[in-house]
């Protein structure tokens, strides 16, 4: 009888361990994520700190350096070795004094991001309506010289069908049509002033714009149908080439490192108050997110980026820098999908812009996501729009990711507004921003094969026409297409 060894009792171990031990199943993998995460989530607690500790977060400001040094710090907490800060200049804008007479009589008011450093206009005051280009070619010269005066979304009583503008794009229009000022009213009630950047190209504008509250832009649209009225606007601002970053850590992936998954969200705010929906819902999710990976031991496929994006209520500034950046290096065909989350929560779907080869894969995904929490519902679309970070990546062709949200409908009056404060904040929908968010970038990051590809410069076209985005690319100098 052949006498066993030592070593020939330990080789049987390890084989018989490797025979019991089986591959954690998709299945498994998300009940240990939504385990660990619904435990231990730091989005809200971050977020928390950072709006108590920094405030606003306003790119070229001192507290917006603030941020971008306090999420680099905590990417490097959560065990992330490589994390850079990508730097670029930006010319970045801010708030001075502001009036607004209308019959000489003082009216509140806030002024729109990108105004001009200083101005004092006076001029009639000319009802545009909704302020589409429809609107001006019903009488082009009508704000020549004048004041343009129009809703932020779409009055009651308009023709059925009407697609809105941005209101940097609204802005073009009047100037483009010659206006001296633009007084925009919010859609908010009880005076909620709106602020927000009125130039299309992160520049300034040549023109004061300004934002009145629903009840005075109301109450004016009625005097002008019945008489004139004059407004004057005085404003003073500032502008400055400074220096802002991006924030990025990298996860290198471990089978097809050179296929990169961006996953960001814009971690600039603007200065009335510090932002805590827009953007710091959507941010601070992705941090976590990033948090989720490292304390969950997730190493997919794909290298997964995380990024926190400045510049980006200035005009897209740090997502434009990054994708110039891979264009001119040759590396952008390496990044094959970009997801976004900007003022998301509590997602019930997903949303994958671009021209997909499997649909199934969305589907299927957000079944095995369904399983863990039936809040989650599943809803699936293929669309997309402009004015967040993901637009550069998606105008180069790259598929896009996003989330169909479920937050309460009454912290969006609060949109750029004064009252965008921590306490808007639910803490189980960002938990929950984060619990689904990290099965959606695994399942991408290590599927076997994604969803959809690049879109070549046609078929990008294309998309962007079947999403109604022809005339506001046009408007703001983005569509590089020819006729």
């Amino acid at each position: 009888m052949k006498k066993i060894t030592p070593y020939l009792i330990f080789l049987l171990l390890v084989f018989s361990c490797a025979e019991n031990k089986k591959e954690e199943t998709q299945a498994e993998l998300f009940a240990r994520l939504d385990t660990e995460i619904s435990q231990n989530s730091k989005a809200y607690s971050t977020l928390e700190e950072a709006t108590k500790t920094i405030g606003h977060r306003l790119t070229g400001s001192e507290n917006g350096a603030k941020a971008e040094e306090y999420t680099y710090n905590k990417f490097k907490e959560y065990g992330f070795e490589d994390v850079e800060y990508q730097t670029f200049e930006v010319e970045a804008w801010s708030r001075g004094e502001v009036s607004l007479k209308i019959n000489d009589e003082d009216t509140k008011v806030v002024t729109l991001g990108h105004s001009p450093v200083e101005a004092n206009v006076t001029g009639e005051i000319v009802d545009m309506g909704n302020g589409l280009e429809a609107d001006y070619q019903l009488n082009p010269d009508a704000v020549k010289g004048k004041i343009s005066f129009v809703y932020i979304g779409i009055l009651e009583g308009s023709e059925e069908g009407l697609s809105n503008l941005h209101r940097s794009e609204k802005t073009a229009l009047a100037i483009k049509y010659g206006a001296k000022g633009i007084i925009i009213i919010n859609q908010v009630p009880e005076g909620v002033l709106l602020t927000g950047t009125a130039s299309v190209t992160g520049e300034l504008i040549p023109i004061p714009a300004v934002c009145i509250g629903k009840e005075d832009g109301m109450a004016l649209k009625e005097k002008l149908q019945n008489g004139k009225a004059t407004a004057t606007i005085e404003m003073t601002n500032n502008s400055d080439v400074i220096k802002a970053r991006n924030v990025v850590a990298t996860l290198k992936g471990s089978e097809l490192p050179n296929e990169e998954i961006v996953i960001g969200g814009h971690l600039d705010s603007w200065d009335l108050a510090t932002g805590a929906i827009d953007n710091g819902i959507g941010s601070f999710a992705v941090l976590d997110i990033s948090r989720a990976f490292k304390a969950n031991n997730l190493q997919p496929k794909r290298t997964v980026k995380f990024v926190m994006f400045m510049g980006e209520e200035q005009g897209l500034l740090g997502s434009k820098y990054m994708v110039n950046e891979a264009v001119k290096s040759g590396t952008i065909d390496n990044i094959k999908y970009m997801m976004n989350l900007d003022m998301s929560g509590n997602p019930i779907g997903m949303n994958a812009g671009g021209k997909l080869d499997n649909e199934a894969f969305f589907k299927d995904l957000g079944e095995a996501i369904q399983q863990q929490d039936s809040i989650y519902k599943n809803g699936f679309s293929n669309r997309s729009g402009l004015h967040s970070d993901h637009q550069p990546f998606m105008l180069e062709g790259v598929p896009i990711l996003s989330v169909h949200s479920n937050l309460e409908r009454s912290i969006y009056g609060c949109y750029h507004s004064d009252c965008d404060d921590f306490n808007l904040v639910n803490k189980e929908h960002i938990t929950n921003t984060s619990r689904f968010g990290t099965m959606m970038l695994y399942g991408l990051a290590n599927a076997e094969k994604l969803p959809a590809t690049k879109m070549d410069s046609e078929t990008t076209m294309e998309f962007m026409i079947k999403n109604d985005l022809k005339e506001k690319l046009i408007i703001g100098n983005d569509w590089k297409w020819e006729e």
